[in-house]
């Protein structure tokens, strides 16, 4: 069964962790990682700076071959970056294994990996090509990836399923809370009112379908 796992480093562990040192404000995003031969190439927003230079901060950096940037928006800026071949770091051990970065965080505090195998032996392998590299990580999270009823899934519309989604994920139901109504409604681009409408009456159809498999059957 398809298995996700979650994992950190610290933040030099990775070579665009070079840019904290000087901007430790800013944060870094992976949009997407490419195979491209031998080579991968990442592209990544660096969000929280307005420095028009910032891709001179990663260059001569181990591992990267080149970078430059492609875009900017306000206080966001796209990068794309080429890896030489000879890296032999985490970018590495992905393009060794068979699973696939799905997600990938950065911060002055650490970067947060999110990685999808077809089972959990792909997870494992790629954690043993991690040690081979001497790469060391954390490992916080583990799931294999379970398909929602089919009958619930019908009973949410796409605006209640994108709300209770996004208010999972970012801890809404978490005890405390990690988010509040008023920035989840900033995210969702939408009312405060709207959000709990939409958790409302998500929560209540998902109940509804699946509380009634709960009730003692009459012999």
């Amino acid at each position: 069964m398809a298995t996700e796992a979650t994992f950190t480093l610290p933040p030099d562990e990775f070579p665009l962790g070079c840019v904290f040192e000087r901007f430790p404000e800013v944060s870094i995003h992976l949009e997407q990682v490419i195979p491209a031969g031998e080579v991968v190439v990442p592209y990544f927003w660096v969000k929280g700076t307005t420095a028009e230079v910032i891709e001179d901060e990663f260059t001569g950096q181990p591992g990267l071959q080149s970078i430059r940037q492609m875009d900017a928006v306000q206080e966001q800026r796209l990068l794309r970056a080429e890896w030489e071949q000879a890296y032999s770091g985490i970018m590495q051990a992905l393009i060794d294994s068979a699973v696939v970065l799905i997600n990938g965080n950065g911060t002055n505090e650490q970067w947060t990996f999110e990685i999808r195998g077809n089972d959990r032996s792909e997870i494992a392998d790629f954690h043993q090509r991690c040690q081979q590299l001497d790469v060391q990580f954390e490992l916080t999270a583990l799931h294999a990836l379970t398909p929602l009823n089919s009958a619930t899934e019908k009973a949410l519309t796409e605006t209640q399923q994108e709300a209770l989604m996004l208010a999972y994920k970012h801890g809404y139901y978490r005890t405390p809370r990690e988010i509040t109504l008023e920035e989840l409604a900033v995210e969702l681009g939408i009312t405060q009112q709207a959000v709990a409408s939409r958790l409302r009456r998500g929560i209540n159809q998902i109940l509804g379908e699946t509380l009634h498999e709960l009730e003692p059957k009459n012999e």
